[in-house]
């Protein structure tokens, strides 16, 4: 076994960036933390991303306190599917999403049922912090859930998958599109066994995979081929994932994105602390792109001029 020290000493080589490096590097220089709140709380974001234009899913309640949470049989009466999820999660902690109505209550996306008073008792321990982050009281969101575009049918079991930008300086530097498994519970959540599949930022088609810690081609669920998928829209994403750095004031974020198969791309939420896997999805280190930014940052003065320098840049080596 490689001694831990020749290891990390490997991995820089190889311009994989580390947890350290990252909080040292690049967020804690450029993530001044009177901004976080607007991204750890998705209500503000969700407003934050409105006034900009930006399109998130629609909300059907929002839930602060417990004598509001007998109000949510009428505010999803006329809804089918819905998503119900804690403003201050993370990780996909939390999140309940509805597909459907039975006998029982209400149908979930992994095929079983919640009741009413199951789904009530849920929503009170979002509101007293059992999902958020530092385990602060949080609120409620109840929310359209997404269809998605049907691109990714054959690469995705249940759940929606969603596109995870590395966005510095306002440049998009990385990403990947989150695939749900069944070992996920069709969650896109890599760390609950959700596949990364990197992507060719020139042209936002799909590279091989992570699942766990092991390089895969295929999708475990489905057997079909991850790679060579030219996700819709790419443009219009690099496009928002930019102007999340006017959006936040965060220098490091990453934002994911979904693609609804009716109303396009739509932000699910922003992540002052994305992880660090992407770069196994992608099989390339992030420390270059951070540090190539770093240095052109005065000529990468708009929207436009950061996307193109990005889809230059960083397109995917030929194998």
């Amino acid at each position: 076994m490689m001694n831990p020290f020749a290891l990390a000493r490997a991995l820089r080589s190889r311009g994989v960036l580390g947890l350290n490096a990252r909080n040292g590097e690049f967020m804690l220089p450029w993530n001044p933390r009177r901004f976080y709140p607007l991204v750890d709380d998705k209500v503000l974001t969700k407003t934050l991303a409105r006034e900009h234009g930006v399109s998130v899913p629609e909300v059907y309640a929002i839930i602060e306190i417990p004598r509001q949470i007998r109000e949510l049989k009428s505010k999803v009466a006329a809804q089918e599917e819905f998503v119900v999820k804690p403003a201050r999660g993370s990780g996909g902690e939390g999140i309940v999403v509805v597909t459907g109505r039975g006998p029982d209550g209400y149908r979930k996306i992994d095929g079983s049922s919640i009741s009413e008073h199951e789904l009530e008792f849920h929503i009170s321990n979002i509101l007293a912090g059992i999902f958020s982050l530092g385990g602060t009281p949080d609120k409620a969101l109840v929310e359209y859930r997404v269809n998605f575009d049907p691109v990714f049918d054959a690469v995705t079991y249940r759940g929606v998958p969603d596109v995870r930008v590395i966005v510095f300086l306002g440049v998009p530097v990385m990403a990947m599109v989150r695939l749900p498994t069944r070992k996920s519970g069709g969650r896109a959540n890599l760390h609950q066994g959700a596949l990364g599949t990197g992507v060719d930022m020139a042209t936002g088609k799909t590279l091989s995979a992570v699942l766990r810690t092991g390089i895969v081609d295929l999708h475990p669920d489905t057997g079909v081929p991850v790679a060579g998928i030219q996700i819709p829209h790419w443009q219009t994403m690099l496009e928002i994932a930019s102007r999340s750095y006017e959006l936040t004031g965060l220098g490091y974020q990453g934002i994911d994105i979904v693609l609804d198969r009716k109303l396009g791309p739509m932000v699910l939420e922003l992540n002052a602390r994305p992880g660090l896997a992407i770069q196994m999805a992608n099989r390339s280190g992030l420390r270059a792109r951070l540090e190539a930014v770093l240095r052109d940052r005065a000529s990468l003065d708009s929207p436009a001029a950061r996307i193109a320098y990005a889809r230059e840049r960083f397109a995917a080596k030929p194998s």
